[in-house]
Formats: structure tokens, C-alpha cells, sequence
């Protein structure tokens, strides 16, 4: 089986916070952070598939620290676990305050991928970091998780109405 490391599939972007960016609360609009999660967590995704692929689900956005005008963000994604036809990619963001230089952690998540094709032989990822290797090692509990949520979610979809909201 192919194998391929982590940082084979790290994906670095930074974009500087201006206004235009801000909610009313004077931080980064989350709907701005989700686009940036789903843009650059594609890219790993594609690194190890070499074919199409589409997000499944974003899972776990956990917001930590709110970004602001003037900081920065480093948006960090890399393949943190592959299973038969899925991808799963975590995304961390890291905050600069541009003035002082301090540095946090601002959000953390963790998003899945599949690929279009079936019959596909995705490589294995080989950790090569300490961060990777902690990441990485948490993947099947993850995944379990995610099949359980999954079947709930399937249950839960046949009982939404289909019917037009109007008509009632």
C-alpha cells in the first residue's frame, strides 16, 4: 500500500483581518472562517486522493479565541486520518495579534472528504510530527463517531417534511 506523510499534505494560507471582515460584535464573521475552513481543508484532501472529492461534513468547530482587526490568521489543514472512500482533514487557526506578536490559537475543527470514484485505493498516512502523531491517533474513535452520528442522521432525515411550508 502507498503511503504518504502528513506534511505531505499541509495546506498554509494567512489572511490579514480588515473591517470589511467584522460582524457586529468587531470579530472575524464566522461564515467568512467556514469558507476559509472548507477552502483550504479541500486542498489536503485532494493531496492524497489525486481525484475529486467533496466535503461530507465539517465536524467539531470549536471557536476558540475571536480574531480582530488588524490580526492575522493562519489557517493550517492536513490529512489527520483516511479510511476506505473518506478523507478526514483537521484545520487549525492561528491567530496574530500584528501590533504585539503574540500568537493563539483561535479555532480548531475537523472535516471530512469523500471521494467520487469507488474504486479507489487511498494511501495510508504516515504521522511525522508530535502534533500529527496526537492528531492522527485519535482518527478511529473519530470516525466510529462520525458513522454513529451518520446512521442518527439518516433516521432524522426521513422524518423532515419534503412538502412546500406554504401549503400547510
Amino acid at each position: 500500500m502507498e503511503t504518504i506523510k502528513v506534511s505531505q499534505t499541509l495546506s498554509v494560507s494567512n489572511h490579514r483581518v480588515f473591517s470589511s471582515d467584522l460582524n457586529e460584535h468587531d470579530t472575524v464573521f464566522g461564515g467568512k472562517i467556514l469558507a476559509a475552513i472548507d477552502d483550504n481543508s479541500s486542498i489536503p484532501a485532494s493531496r492524497v486522493a489525486h481525484i475529486e472529492t467533496v466535503t461530507a461534513s465539517v465536524d467539531q468547530v470549536n471557536f476558540i479565541l475571536p480574531f480582530r482587526l488588524q490580526d492575522s490568521m493562519c489557517t493550517e489543514s492536513y490529512v489527520s486520518g483516511v479510511g476506505h472512500r473518506s478523507i478526514e482533514v483537521f484545520t487549525k487557526i492561528i491567530g496574530e495579534h500584528l501590533k504585539t506578536g503574540e500568537r493563539f490559537l483561535g479555532l480548531t475543527c475537523f472535516s471530512s472528504f469523500v471521494v467520487m470514484e469507488r474504486e479507489i485505493q487511498l494511501p495510508k498516512i504516515v504521522p511525522d510530527s508530535a502534533e500529527y502523531c496526537f492528531v492522527c491517533e485519535g482518527y478511529a474513535t473519530r470516525q466510529a463517531e462520525r458513522m454513529a452520528k451518520l446512521q442518527r442522521q439518516e433516521h432524522f432525515n426521513q422524518h423532515i417534511s419534503l412538502d412546500f411550508p406554504w401549503t400547510n
